[in-house]
């Protein structure tokens, strides 16, 4: 876990602290790593509840009601998906504010239109939610990283 991470997972802690917020992770791509940059922050137990990794389409389906039609439709890498990820940890948890990622990471897994390090994010909050689709460059672990790193500032943004 890089400073820079565990840095910008305090800034999120004291922002969600600050506004009583408690937020959920809703990850793919990522497999879990917002919730492990979330939880080195000591007192994270007061402003985070729980984190869905939800890497096959099934359990995206099953435990975040993301409309298997949906995934059909737009792939399990699209904004579309991504949005309802987030609403779907939302729905199905005690928080207030959720982020989501899902994406391809590398090496292999490139679609036409969705070239390794295609990632799409939602942040959700109440009745509204926000979703972005970037492609960072690198090997596996770099765009992880990116994902994460990119997720974070985008939960600062979004609550403040």
């Amino acid at each position: 876990m890089t400073n820079e991470l565990i840095d910008l997972a305090t800034q999120v802690g004291r922002a969600l602290e600050a506004k009583r917020l408690l937020l959920v992770t809703a990850e793919s791509c990522t497999g879990g790593g917002v919730s492990q940059a979330i939880t080195e922050v000591a007192g994270s137990t007061g402003w985070f509840e729980c984190g869905f990794v939800t890497y096959s389409n099934a359990s995206k389906t099953e435990l975040l009601d993301v409309p298997a039609a949906m995934i059909a439709q737009f792939g399990s890498v699209s904004e579309e998906v991504a949005g309802k990820m987030a609403e779907g940890a939302l729905a199905n948890s005690n928080a207030d504010v959720a982020v989501s990622t899902t994406g391809i990471a590398g090496p292999t897994g490139a679609v036409p239109g969705k070239p390794v390090g295609t990632v799409c994010f939602g942040w959700s909050r109440g009745d509204s939610t926000y979703t972005e689709r970037l492609v960072f460059s690198g090997d596996r672990q770099s765009v992880r990283e990116q994902t994460v790193a990119h997720a974070l500032r985008g939960l600062l943004r979004f609550i403040e």
